[in-house]
């Protein structure tokens, strides 16, 4: 019997239609995670889209989403993108042809009631003309809201409730009323007869309008993505049998060579095997100066050419290129929910069926307690609950401030993989620093060759750099590139033995040569002279400085820096100027980690700590009562990177998914984590400008509807049902509006 295999986790996009609200968004969410194999659902109301993750097929989640009452379809690639692009400009258009219809009909009725030339219902010809309304209106009803029937329908039969339920609810009774009326006037008191096509007709235009506008205005949210998508290249310029061809790109094979001519993008991340060139990486890092690239060096699909033309080897193709995991990246925090757009959800859930609850409870305290030949006034008061009470801007308020939000980090270098982490980094209070491949280059360089006795400089570079060739020390390769510099060439070696914590030794050209720190030197018996003194000074310069023994004597000193990243000082000033504790936290020993600190101006220093423990330290951090930021390399750090209340990983552009951090810095400077803390506090402040904007709106717009003003003011307390639906219309855009402020946001100061 044949072992069972777990099937494979996959993810599906899908583009989802019929959504007006986010109580359409619950609905949608709990469909998509009760089907078997689902692991992970989010809707993301402000593209319209889901992002779904498990063992499930497309064809399962789709069923899902049209069992529930809604339209969906699989996006899966840059063709699909287009085609969901080009439907929602149709339906755009569809929305304003909509709205003029209904304008066209409702404002004339509105307008000739307002000067007060409309007929009565007195006479059988009064009541014709009003039939001919009726008539009229009930086409704007089907032509222009026929979508909020359908949808207040399919919820209706799926026993949920949402946006379209509400307006179909008060336009179809404000219609039906005015119907009843006109055919049976003596239905109701004569001071009752007042007929509603005219709101009904108009409110089915302001909203429509409004939708409209939203849908405009929000395809400016994801131009972050569009931009990303548009520097994918259709063709590849491949050499195959020798001969040069242009071929589709998702034609492009591993391992194929490639030519990247001048001003041309580059199609597929692969690293060059001839020629040399400059590549313009902007989009990936945010870097404006163009990269020098050799043999040997990596490219990235995506970035441009600009001077040079050379033949690189193709080594990530498809959906493994850098640029699409950036998309992939942008995408997934874009759809992600952070603590308080989740709060918003779970309100929107049962946000609607609460507003029908108050719209029976408006009805029934007015049949009871209203004025008797006032009646209509229940009608009115109740429709205007109906019609204010729309959550949409509720919805809308944190998925469109994230997605600009998550967009504008993008065109800084700034990746954010979690939606919880742009909430969390506006409330840092430290950040811990690693030292190396973080404030400094992580490449270290020779910086002193101090000889002793009888020794000059290039021999002793020359003894070092031999011995350590078999070395896998961290330092050895600076020390073997100082000598191939210098071009000195190296001397045999035999009995190599690295010595753990101290260093190495062997025979070089038959002389026994050790070569580490001071306790390799005690351990053997060497005599150090007065070698400790210069070793303490180059120390306090951050210089790591290393004995070289021959024979039994000291022949030298050879020190070692790793120079420190021209912007990190400028960086550490941004970040104490926004009011964080910046701490360094290395395995250097404490001599050097200060010299560094002093250089640029951290508050704390912690070091001599193994890349064990780094966790740990973020950990006490924690318990004194931070809120703490950790920014490393994505290797080692990976555990603190991971403890830490937001992880920032220094990245290149071919290494973004590090999966340990929550946020990705592509530029490799510091400058990102200011630039990722300012953009999270503008866009969580935008959040909560939206949120209170929309709980505002409703809180108090329902009991405005409901008619609590009516005892005060009479006749002037109630809220016309037209304006109602004019505020709840503009209610969404200006919340959208509001979100794409954050297009404008400007960092603090930072190089060019």
């Amino acid at each position: 019997m044949t072992p069972m295999t777990a099937p494979s986790e996959e993810t599906h996009r899908l583009s989802i239609s019929g959504m007006s609200c986010a109580g359409c968004v619950a609905t949608v969410e709990n469909a998509l995670k009760a089907v078997p194999g689902v692991s992970e659902a989010s809707v993301n109301f402000a593209e319209h889209t889901a992002t779904v993750s498990g063992s499930a097929d497309a064809g399962t989640l789709i069923k899902a989403v049209v069992d529930a009452g809604y339209e969906a379809a699989e996006l899966r690639g840059a063709e699909d993108e287009a085609e969901k692009e080009s439907a929602e400009r149709a339906h755009y258009r569809g929305l304003l042809r909509k709205t003029l219809v209904a304008g066209l009909i409702g404002v004339p009725l509105f307008l000739a009631g307002l000067f007060g030339v409309m007929p009565g219902l007195a006479s059988p010809g009064e009541r014709v003309f009003w039939l001919a309304i009726a008539a009229a209106t009930l086409f704007v009803l089907v032509y222009s809201g026929g979508h909020f029937y359908t949808g207040a329908w399919k919820a209706f039969k799926t026993h949920n409730a949402n946006m379209d339920t509400l307006i179909a609810l008060g336009t179809g009774t404000a219609w039906v009323y005015s119907t009843l009326i006109t055919l049976f006037p003596d239905l109701v008191p004569s001071a009752a007869r007042h007929v509603y096509f005219e709101a009904a007709a108009i409110i089915i235009a302001l909203i429509n309008l409004g939708s409209a506008l939203e849908m405009r205005a929000r395809g400016k949210t994801s131009e972050a993505i569009k931009r990303l998508i548009g520097l994918r290249p259709r063709t590849a310029r491949v050499v195959r049998n020798g001969r040069e061809q242009d071929v589709p790109i998702e034609e492009v094979g591993l391992d194929e060579t490639l030519r990247a001519r001048p001003g041309e993008k580059i199609a597929v991340d692969g690293v060059v095997i001839d020629g040399h060139s400059s590549v313009d990486e902007s989009m990936l890092t945010g870097e404006p100066m163009p990269v020098a690239k050799a043999v040997g060096d990596e490219v990235v699909g995506g970035t441009l050419n600009k001077s040079g033309t050379f033949l690189y080897k193709a080594t990530r193709i498809g959906k493994d290129t850098a640029l699409a995991r950036i998309i992939e990246m942008v995408r997934q925090a874009q759809n992600a929910k952070p603590a308080i757009g989740r709060l918003a959800d779970r309100i929107s859930a049962v946000f609607v069926p609460t507003v029908l609850l108050v719209a029976v409870l408006t009805f029934l305290v007015w049949y009871n307690f209203g004025p008797v030949e006032q009646s209509v006034y229940r009608l009115v008061a109740t429709m205007t609950v109906l019609i204010i009470a729309c959550p949409c801007a509720l919805g809308l308020a944190t998925p469109m401030s994230i997605m600009v939000g998550v967009g504008k980090a993008a065109e800084f270098g700034v990746l954010i993989r979690k939606g919880e982490a742009l909430q969390t980094a506006g409330r840092l209070t430290a950040v811990v620093l690693d030292k190396t491949g973080t404030i400094t280059e992580g490449r270290p360089t020779v910086t002193s060759l101090v000889p002793g006795e009888g020794f000059d400089p290039e021999q002793l570079l020359r003894l070092a750099a031999s011995i350590e060739t078999g070395s896998e020390h961290p330092l050895a390769e600076a020390i073997v590139d100082a000598a191939k510099h210098k071009a000195l060439q190296p001397l045999s070696v035999s009995n190599f033995q690295a010595i753990a914590g101290h260093g190495v030794k062997g025979l070089v050209d038959g002389r026994a040569v050790l070569f580490g720190n001071v306790k390799l030197m005690k351990r053997e018996g060497i005599a150090l002279g007065n070698m400790p003194e210069r070793v303490k000074a180059l120390a306090a310069q951050a210089q790591t400085a290393m004995y070289l023994a021959v024979d039994g004597r000291v022949a030298g000193i050879i020190a070692v820096a790793d120079p420190i990243k021209a912007d990190s000082t400028a960086a550490i000033q941004r970040l104490h100027g926004i009011g964080l504790k910046v701490v360094m936290l290395t395995g250097d020993n404490p001599v050097t980690a200060e010299a560094v600190a002093k250089q640029v101006g951290v508050d704390e220093v912690m070091a001599e700590v193994l890349p064990q423990d780094k966790a740990d330290k973020v950990a006490e951090l924690q318990a004194r009562g931070e809120v703490v930021g950790m920014v490393g390399d994505g290797i080692n750090d990976a555990p603190a990177l991971a403890r830490a209340d937001v992880g920032f990983a220094i990245g290149t552009g071919t290494d973004v998914a590090i999966e340990s951090a929550d946020v990705t810095l592509m530029r490799g400077s510091l400058h990102g984590v200011p630039d990722a803390i300012g953009i999270s506090k503008a866009t969580v402040r935008n959040i909560k400008q939206n949120l209170f904007g929309a709980f505002i709106y409703n809180t108090l717009g329902i009991p405005i509807a409901a008619g609590v003003l009516f005892p005060l003011l009479g006749q002037a307390g109630l809220l016309n049902p037209m304006i109602a639906g004019a505020a709840m219309a503009m209610s969404s855009v200006t919340v959208v509006s509001n979100a794409n402020r954050l297009r404008w946001f400007k960092s603090g100061t930072r190089p060019a």
